[in-house]
């Protein structure tokens, strides 16, 4: 299953791709890389790039891209392309594709995107994939691009989303806690109702928040929005 994800970003497309664009600047909202870097390149040809992911502290997980990249079309949208892989072998992708889209939508961007990729380790990296994995790249994907969202349309920087979104876990978590030593047994009802509150209320308008994406594509009138389509002349460069 392709993973989707949409984010509505009242912000300039300039500035939405410069920051999904720029290595220094993507790395640090995207939850799913620690490291991205741009490798020299002749002209005219795809951009090559390594990413890393710290998944431990001692431990980092890499692989390598090609990326290419639409920044002027005739409909005011852009589109950016990119096949990556990875020969670590404790990275669950060994490969995959996918692409981003900025498309003006009145007052704001949709900015979005789709990819799939193949799971090493033959029937057990695929069950892992499915019920874990997999699931955990589409909410961190949903979650970094709220973070992008709250960059470009109010200002706060990655760090300090990331730190507000900690401190609320925290204070979420020490709320079930509390009531849970507070609490006699006979409260047990109380407890339950404390722990799904914590879980069910919306995050803060100023923390991240992977609920607020989309997950599927839009359907309009006439269908599938073409916007949600994969660029598949762009990717078919990609593997020449």
């Amino acid at each position: 299953m392709r993973l989707y994800v949409e984010a509505r970003i009242r912000a300039g497309i300039d500035d939405v791709w410069d920051r999904s664009q720029v290595p220094d600047q993507h790395q640090r909202w995207d939850l799913r890389f620690s490291e991205i870097d741009y490798l020299p390149r002749a002209p005219g040809e795809p951009q090559h790039f390594r990413y890393a992911t710290r998944v431990l502290p001692l431990l980092t997980v890499d692989g390598t891209g090609v990326s290419a990249g639409e920044r002027n079309r005739p409909d005011g949208t852009r589109t950016s392309a990119l096949r990556f892989s990875s020969a670590h072998p404790l990275s669950l992708i060994e490969e995959g594709r996918g692409y981003w889209r900025y498309v003006p939508d009145g007052d704001a961007l949709r900015f979005l995107t789709g990819y799939d990729y193949r799971p090493r380790w033959g029937r057990f990296g695929r069950v892992v994939d499915r019920f874990f994995f997999r699931p955990l790249m589409g909410w961190a994907t949903a979650w970094s691009f709220d973070r992008l969202r709250l960059w470009c349309e109010r200002g706060i920087t990655p760090e300090r989303s990331l730190r507000q979104a900690l401190a609320e876990l925290i204070l979420r978590i020490a709320a079930v806690v509390a009531t849970a030593i507070v609490a006699p047994v006979a409260a047990l009802a109380t407890v339950l109702a404390v722990a799904a509150a914590a879980l069910l209320l919306p995050p803060l308008p100023t923390t991240p928040a992977a609920r607020r994406c989309l997950r599927r594509p839009p359907e309009r009138a006439a269908g599938r929005s073409e916007s949600a389509a994969a660029p598949t002349a762009l990717l078919a460069t990609l593997e020449q």
